[in-house]
């Protein structure tokens, strides 16, 4: 008897083990912070290079988010909270309610090829992402600020091979998160290839939305420690709109320290616009210890046929430089 009552309890304890182990809860997240001064420009003139977050000089708060995944055997849920200036700004201060909702979705595995996502989830577009940590710059390209940081839809992502992927969504417009007050919607598609990316969004463009925009991302490993990152992007809502290139490439000169130049070339086109152009460089180091990432960094922006900034003279120009450093710690 004592044999069988050993064998049933540890039955049961098998049983309950596996289901822990198709049930799993992870918590993850980032902190960041940097110090920023401009080197062409007064840092009390409060000039800014016009692209989203890093946008303050001296010492300034990035954001802290809290990401918490349940997985279950076929289906599960994602919330990412985020608070700062940086998910401020990413969120648009759209659901403050103790915090910031970044991203809140469910979704179901329906097979091993196709999973659905319904609820708030972060862009599709671009090479660049919110979370610093995932980013080699810190500081942000003019293409990933002009586009949507997030939707609210439902999309469905199917595995067609080894190599192919494709996603397609139907979304609220663009950075539209809570609801679609004029009852247009927006559509979405993305075909991957071996990590190249080419994506298409569309909108009507009326009330502020994006309208069309089509954009590649990708990159190649040129060697074990040299790696090549592009995106590429064109974007026209009613005649008018933005384009460019950004070229990303990185080269690791040790396990702890790479060095890395954004360079890119971002436009504006329509009769609106008067043809302005921009070239940013931005060149940054990226060095580890263990979680945590430091990284300096050093900005150059140029337009043509625009002066945004001022110099140290107060004076109207259309360069702007500065030295970032950033330390970004994720768990």
């Amino acid at each position: 008897m004592k044999k069988i009552i050993f064998t049933l309890l540890l039955a049961s304890s098998l049983l309950v083990n596996a289901q822990d182990e198709e049930k799993k809860l992870t918590i993850s997240g980032s902190v960041d912070a940097y110090y920023q001064t401009y080197l062409s420009s007064p840092d009390n003139s409060a000039p800014s290079f016009g692209t989203a977050f890093a946008g303050k000089s001296g010492f300034a708060l990035g954001m802290a988010n809290v990401i918490a995944s349940y997985e279950g055997a076929n289906a599960g849920a994602v919330l990412d909270l985020v608070t700062g200036p940086k998910g401020a700004g990413a969120t648009f201060n759209s659901d403050i309610v103790d915090g910031i909702v970044n991203q809140a979705y469910v979704y179901w595995n329906v097979s091993e090829n196709t999973t659905l996502t319904f609820g708030r989830w972060n862009t599709f577009l671009g090479y660049e992402v919110i979370a610093p940590a995932a980013n080699f710059n810190y500081s942000t390209s003019y293409l990933f600020s002009s586009g949507p940081f997030s939707h609210m839809g439902l999309k469905a992502d199917f595995t067609l091979s080894e190599d192919f992927s494709l996603m397609l969504a139907i979304t609220n417009p663009w950075d539209t998160n809570d609801t679609s007050m004029t009852g247009e919607y927006a559509f979405g598609t993305q075909l991957g290839y071996k990590g190249q990316f080419l994506n298409l969004y569309y909108d009507s463009g009326n009330n502020g939305g994006l309208g069309f925009e089509i954009d590649y991302t990708g990159g190649f490993d040129v060697s074990d420690s040299f790696f090549l990152g592009i995106n590429a992007a064109y974007n026209d809502n009613d005649g008018s709109g933005f384009y460019g290139v950004a070229l990303y490439p990185q080269l690791a000169t040790s396990e702890s320290f790479s060095l890395g130049l954004r360079s890119e070339i971002y436009a504006l086109h329509g009769d609106a616009n008067n043809d302005e152009s921009v070239l940013g460089l931005t060149l940054t180091g990226s060095y580890t210890v263990d979680n945590l990432i430091i990284k300096p960094e050093f900005r150059l922006d140029g337009w043509d046929n625009d002066e945004p900034y001022f110099d140290n003279d107060g004076m109207a120009t259309n360069s702007l430089s500065a030295f970032t450093i950033a330390a970004i710690y994720s768990f």
